[in-house]
């Protein structure tokens, strides 16, 4: 099968906007809360949901509405968390930013991107396995190293706590809050 060169650059050109998102955020934190041996539920806040400017245009509008379409009435975060089950997901504003609330119950830690290697080790997280490009920021656990991103928590504990931070706030970024207040109106 022969493809035609203009259709190889209008694939392309498609993949390149599917690609390229302008939506972030701020920082996010994690809380782990184990009900069992392997399960327990996994709350993440989103603090201060951005739009990056697209070169110097303001692409917040359209990045408002994927984090709409795909996040809170779609269907991104179950297949983010392919094994988590009872996904709940709100929209909300807290001192003046836009931020998001998602809570999942998880029956092993995979679900919950958890490791740990046997039932004495410590329960492990890999910062550089997250979709967005987190760092580091604290935990109630042990943080290896740039070298070794994983957060380590003793075996048996009950509440896992993590923060990271994922985009600073700069003259490219746009909060999204005004929008949710426009949309919240229209509600």
């Amino acid at each position: 099968m022969k493809i035609s060169r203009k259709s190889v650059f209008a694939l392309l050109a498609v993949l390149s906007l599917a690609v390229t998102s302008c939506l972030t955020v701020e920082k996010k934190e994690y809380t782990f809360e184990m009900t069992g041996e392997n399960s327990g539920t996994l709350t993440i806040r989103y603090i201060n949901i951005l739009s990056v400017m697209d070169d110097t245009t303001d692409v917040s509008a359209a990045d408002f509405q994927e984090l709409l379409d795909k996040y809170i009435n779609g269907d991104q975060l179950s297949q983010d968390y392919p094994g988590a089950t009872n996904l709940r997901k709100r929209l909300y504003e807290d001192n003046g930013r836009l931020c998001a609330e998602v809570i999942l119950d998880f029956s092993d830690l995979a679900a919950a991107r958890l490791y740990q290697y046997d039932k004495k080790s410590p329960v492990m997280l890999c910062i550089s396995a997250a979709y967005d490009s987190e760092t580091y920021v604290s935990s109630n656990g042990s943080y290896g190293n740039d070298f070794m991103p994983v957060v380590f928590w003793p075996s048996g504990s009950k509440k896992l706590e993590l923060s990271t931070s994922v985009t600073a706030v700069d003259e490219t970024t746009i909060p999204l809050v005004e929008a949710y207040r426009n949309w919240k109106k229209q509600q």
